[in-house]
Formats: structure tokens, sequence, C-alpha cells
């Protein structure tokens, strides 16, 4: 902490902390805004995030549940009160619920898995009974399969490389996978593709559990029986419900098939907790795990297969279910179809006060704010829309089914859309379009840190410094996981994802202990960072809302893109450095020579070459595309007429579209931005300048080739779109 505290007292001294200028507001707005910004952090109140979450919080809320629905009609009527049109927008989506859920060793000992997480002491949320969610993963298939069991680490593919080394199989097998390492559909997806015909995943305790710290309720961490609820949806080829890809899941909508839907898995999967994991691991034998692969628990880690064998069933009560979004717009003054949108889910796997809660009522409090500068004259001269998302636990779905809904309209209207989801003590996190980054960080030199009282950027770039980084502030990608994912991949709307942690660690996620009592005694005690993260959010909507000319930095954007495709060359070389040095390796016999004899390890053979990739395309677009873009950096544009401003602003609203391509990415159309991708192996994880990116990483250098082509086209709309705007500003 006194590391930290210096570096926040050097970035301070050599920074400062007055501005004197707001990027897209001229002088005079600049005094109104920072009157208004003022005001508006003023009337934000800690006191209304705590008791709206316990309210929220009180009864479990997935998807479907009554108190999903009552805590939608609910929001609905606050918005209201503060002076917003509001509405619910409600679509028929396919939700399965478990109904027989069975896991049991069979060989050569025998164990029923409890498949039961506990109460605790101090903590009567837990103990609500049959009202809590079964543990269990959403869109996996029903199945009934028994088989020998495999440890498969994480279950990612540099695991399955390290088993076919090992000559260890997974083809009619049940794999058993740690949490952790990927997002948890891809290993499904993996063992699937790999010939296993079942899936278990587990929290380790050295990753998710006593390995961490006091587990639950003596600390945050997980306990022996907690387990992880979520979906294995495959959402990197598409999010929202599975029967009506592309399109909106109204009453009427034609639907797939469920046996036709792509996103279903292909196998059962099912997710335990360590106390149930421990049994099935103890069993197995056969070779030891690499110790990169070695968990918390108090055995030898093998990997198998065998002579453990397990049997897995799974039923569902696959049903159409309502989910309900809540659409709260505020007109704007004098731009009433240019709108600034806000998002944070309300559905929750369980009772969900950190995940969503934490964050939706950052947003309420951020929306009550300004609702009622609103009422006494000061109106955003922009519409502002607020949502409240139903479904995005089980796949982004109330999110995706409302933009696939209204994508037309929103590509005409929508300046930007600003999520968030949990939040806690800490950091300020930020990642989205980084056309916006300049503007973020003018907002988080705004922004007070309540523990340290530096501001949160110079907070976040001292933990930067102190954990081995630089001292700038930068927006991470967007890859998937939260309700961002239709608006900037499907819709091309720049967008941002926000929120506080890293003083917040804890077990809970997804599981019954994310409950009220667990998250003021661990998370945000005083909901101080609640309201910091109301306070950001809030002055990005407003800053937004007001601007002469909409805040979009693209020196910002072309640097990082820039950076991208340094990463993507230098990593072909490294490949192509890797596969000639393992080639001469085998040439010499060096694996021979070094081999255990006794493992029997799978002798390696020659690698192909990489061929000849060739960049310079893209290399060349950028530096056409840079010098369109200092072009339009040296203008002034708040110096403009106003005339010439509102027409700047309308082709400044659509420029994060020209990123798009309408074929989408090759096997995912769906994902149609070709700048910022979930990988499609990592799931939330992000991939950039994807289409490129995942080609040379698949070793398919053909489509590299014509993906290089089509994000060179790309680079040449999008300098056209920027010398289009340069033109019209002279």
């Amino acid at each position: 902490m006194k590391q930290i505290l210096t570096t926040l007292f050097l970035i301070t001294f050599l920074t400062g902390f007055s501005q004197k200028s707001i990027i897209g507001f001229s002088p005079e707005n600049t005094k109104k805004q920072f009157q208004l910004e003022k005001s508006f952090e003023e009337k934000l109140n800690a006191t209304n995030l705590d008791q709206w979450m316990q309210k929220m919080a009180a009864e479990p809320h997935w998807v479907g549940t009554e108190f999903g629905e009552k805590n939608a009609k609910w929001i609905k009527n606050q918005f209201e009160s503060w002076g917003y049109d509001a509405k619910i927008e409600t679509y028929q989506i396919l939700f399965p619920y478990p109904t027989a859920r069975v896991l049991e060793l069979t060989g050569p000992t025998t164990y029923s898995a409890k498949l039961t997480a506990v109460p605790v002491e101090g903590d009567p949320f837990t103990a609500q009974g049959d009202a809590l969610l079964p543990s269990y993963n959403a869109f996996s298939t029903d199945g009934d399969v028994e088989a020998e069991l495999v440890f498969v680490n994480y279950g990612i593919p540099k695991d399955y490389e390290e088993l076919e080394k090992l000559g260890i199989s997974v083809k009619g097998k049940i794999v058993i996978a740690k949490y952790q390492g990927s997002w948890r559909g891809i290993k499904p997806k993996l063992a699937a593709e790999k010939g296993a015909i079942g899936c278990i995943i587990y929290s380790d305790p050295e990753d998710d559990g006593y390995g961490q710290g006091d587990v639950y309720p003596k600390g945050a961490y997980k306990n022996e029986t907690g387990v992880q609820r979520g979906s294995v949806m495959d959402m990197p080829t598409y999010p929202g419900d599975v029967l009506t890809p592309g399109y909106a899941a109204t009453k009427d909508a034609k639907r797939l098939d469920r046996k036709d839907a792509p996103t279903i898995t292909k196998i059962p999967v099912l997710p335990i907790s360590y106390e149930d994991a421990l049994p099935l691991l103890s069993a197995l034998d056969g070779t030891i795990a690499p110790e990169s692969w070695r968990g918390g628990l108090p055995i030898t880690y093998h990997i198998g297969p065998g002579p453990a064998k397990v049997h897995l069933k799974l039923t569902f009560d696959w049903k159409l279910v309502p989910a309900h979004n809540v659409i709260a717009t505020l007109k704007g003054s004098e731009f009433p179809d240019q709108w600034i949108m806000r998002g944070n889910h309300h559905d929750a796997w369980v009772h969900g006060a950190n995940d969503p809660i934490s964050g939706m009522v950052a947003l309420m409090e951020e929306a009550r704010a300004i609702g009622e500068l609103a009422k006494k004259g000061q109106k955003p001269k922009r519409t502002l829309v607020f949502c409240a998302w139903d479904a995005e636990e089980p796949g982004l779905i109330g999110s995706t089914e409302w933009v696939e809904d209204h994508k037309k309209e929103l590509q005409e209207k929508v300046v930007a859309y600003i999520n968030t989801d949990g939040n806690g003590r800490g950091f300020l996190g930020a990642g989205g379009s980084h056309s916006l980054q300049a503007m973020v960080s003018e907002v988080a030199e705004s922004v007070i840190d309540p523990q340290t009282k530096a501001t949160v950027k110079e907070r976040r770039m001292a933990a930067n410094m102190v954990n081995g980084g630089d001292e700038s502030f930068e927006l991470y990608a967007l890859g998937s996981g939260s309700d961002y994912t239709p608006f900037i991949q499907h819709a091309g709307i720049a967008a941002l994802n926000l929120g506080f942690g890293g003083e917040n660690g804890g077990g809970e996620y997804h599981t019954i202990y994310d409950t009220y009592p667990h998250y003021k005694r661990f998370k945000d005690p005083e909901f101080a960072y609640g309201v910091a993260l109301a306070n950001t959010a809030g002055l990005i909507t407003l800053r937004l809302a007001n601007a002469d000319v909409l805040p979009l930095n693209f020196t910002q954007w072309h640097s990082t893109v820039s950076n991208y495709l340094t990463e993507i060359i230098n990593e072909t070389e490294t490949m192509r450095k890797d596969v000639l040095k393992h080639n001469k390796m085998v040439e010499n016999n060096i694996y021979q020579l070094a081999a255990d004899p006794t493992k029997q390890i799978k002798s390696p053979t020659k690698k192909d070459k990489i061929p000849y990739i060739d960049f310079t395309p893209l290399q060349n677009e950028l530096v056409i595309l840079n010098e369109s873009i200092s072009e339009f950096d040296k203008i002034n544009t708040t110096a403009l007429s106003s005339k010439m401003r509102n027409e700047l602003n309308k082709k400044l609203m659509k420029a994060e579209q020209m990123l798009t391509s309408e074929n989408g990415l090759p096997r995912r159309p769906w994902f149609k931005h070709q700048i910022y991708a979930p990988g499609f192996y990592t799931g939330y994880g992000v991939k950039t300048l994807p289409g490129v990116r995942e080609a040379i990483e698949q070793k398919d250098w053909k489509e590299a080739q014509e993906q290089i082509e089509i994000l060179t086209s790309t680079f040449k709309s999008f300098n056209t779109y920027i010398k289009e705007m340069n033109t019209g500003i002279k």
C-alpha cells in the first residue's frame, strides 16, 4: 500500500488535479458542464444503493421467476417516479430448468455426488431451501452416459495438446475439468470435439477456495460445497435465444427445432463442488498430472483414463419463459434522435447481490440524480435510455433480443452504449471502443477514489505500475460476457464496460452465497464504490449527452489497432521460428534422446512449414488512415458553426459501424465487428483483429490471407469515411 500511495503522489505531482477543458466542449460550455457535474455528484446517495440491494436481492430471481418480474416492474416504477418514460419489453425465450441431476462414481469404488451447497450461519438467505436454483449449467444437452474418467486440467486447447503428447485420448470418456483458465462453455465444446461423451466442471480450492483465503462464512471464498452455476451456451457462435439466431424472440417468431440449435452443447455437462470432485479425482490412476495441472486438494493428481468410472445423467424442462427488459427514456432537449444508452442486467442465478445487483443499483442512482436535475430544468441535450436487462445470465439473451428487434433504429440513433455489471472495492476497470478512450480518461481524472482520495485514474495508473505495467490509462478490448456484446459486435455501436474491483475477492460468483450479507461484509460495505461507479458512468453519460462535438478520438484508436497488427505479425514470426526449431530437433533426434522411455511419450514428427503471409496491405492502409486521422485532429471542431457541428455529429455517431462487415466472421456471421470479438476458443476472452488472428492461430493460411483482404477493405472504408468528415468541415 505504501508503494501505491507513493506512486499516486508522484502521478498527482506530475499531472495535477485540475482540468481546464473537456474533449468535445467549447470553453463556455465546459464551465457549464463542470457545474452540472458537480450538482450531479452531490446528489448521489449510498443509502439508496444499500436499500435497493436489500430489496432486489431478497429472493432468487433467475429469468422466468415471479420475483424477477416483480423486480422489473418495481424498477420501471422507480424510473417513472424520476421523470422517465418507462416500459417493459418482453421476449419469449428458451430456458432449461434441471429436472434430474445424477453423478455417481461407479468404480472401482462408489460415491454419489451431493450436488447441494450447505446453508451457513449468519446468512439466512442461504437457507431458503427449494427456492434456491439447483446448481447446473444452462444449455447443457440432456444425457445419460457412463464411462471412464479423464482429468483434463482446465480443458482448454493447450491442455489437449499436452494430452496428445502423453498419448492420452478422451474419445468415449467423460472428462473432468477445473473452472477458470477460460470461459466455462469452452470446456464441453472442446471435449465434444475431442470425442468425449460427458463433461464435469469443478472449482479447485487452489483457484477458488481455501487456497485463496478463509472460506464462507469465516471469509469470502468458496467453501467445499459451493458450486458455480453458469451458461455453457456456445456464445462465441452467437449469444441470445438459441432458437432465434439473429432475430428477436417475439411471441410469434419462427423458431428452430431444439435439436437443430447449434449453441446447445453436444454432450451433457454438470458443475460440481470440490467436495464432490475429491472422490472422483482420488479414484483416478495412470499418468501423474504435470506440475502446472495440480490443484489444492490433498491428493496426487492423476490424469487417467480410469480406473475411475462415472455415471452422469441430466434431464431438463425445456420451455419458453418471459424475459422482461425495462427501457426508460429521458428525451433530449436539443437532439432527441441521438441516444446515449446505459445498461445493466437485473436477473441473477440466485440472489445476485454482487452479480448483478451491485451494478444495477449504481445505474439506478445515476438515473435518479440525472432525473432530479432534469426536473429542475437541466435536461440533457441528447436522449438518455436506461436499460435493465433480463436473461443476461443464461446467454446475454434479454439485451441481444432487444438489439436484434430494434437494430435498424439503434444504428440510426445510438451514439454509444455504456454497460456495467457487478461492482466492488478497488480499481476502475474500463474497456471498450478505443475511439472513446481519451474521453473516458478525462472522466477518470474527475472522479475521486473513496479510499485513497486520489482520482480513480491515478489509482488505476499506480496499480498498473506496481503490477509491472506502464503508467498509461488505456481501455481494454471487449470480448464478451455482458450486455455490451450485441451493441458493439453485432450492431456496430461504440460501447464501454465499467466496474470497480481488485480488492473484493471471493468465491460467491454464481453460488447461493452471492447474498446481501456476503456483499456487505466483503465487497463494498459502505457502497462507496457503488457511488464511484454511478459517478464515473454518470459523467461519461452526461458528457456524451451534452458535448458540442461527440468526444471521439481516432488517434488513440489508430495507435491501439496498429499495436494489435504488430502483435499478430510478431506472433506469426514466433510461430515460424518455433516450427523451424522443432523440425531441427526432430532431424537431430533430440526429442528421442531426452525422452523418458518409461512414460512412452509419443515421438513427435515434423511440422508443416508456415508459408509467407503478406501483411503489407494492412500496414499500408494503416499508414494512409493515419494521415486522414491527423488531418481530422488539426481541426478545432468545437469552433465550427452549429450547422457544421450537427452534420459532423451525425457522421461521428456511425463511425463505429464502418468497422463492421455485413458477412461477419468466419463460421459465426452474427459477429460483425472486425476489430473486437470473443475468441472462438476463449469465450469471454477477446480476440483483436479476430478474423486474421484466429485464422493464423488455427494455421489456416488460406483463410488468413482472405481475412487480411477483408480487414484491409474495412480500413479503406473507414479511411473514406474519415475523409468525408474532413471534407465536410473544411
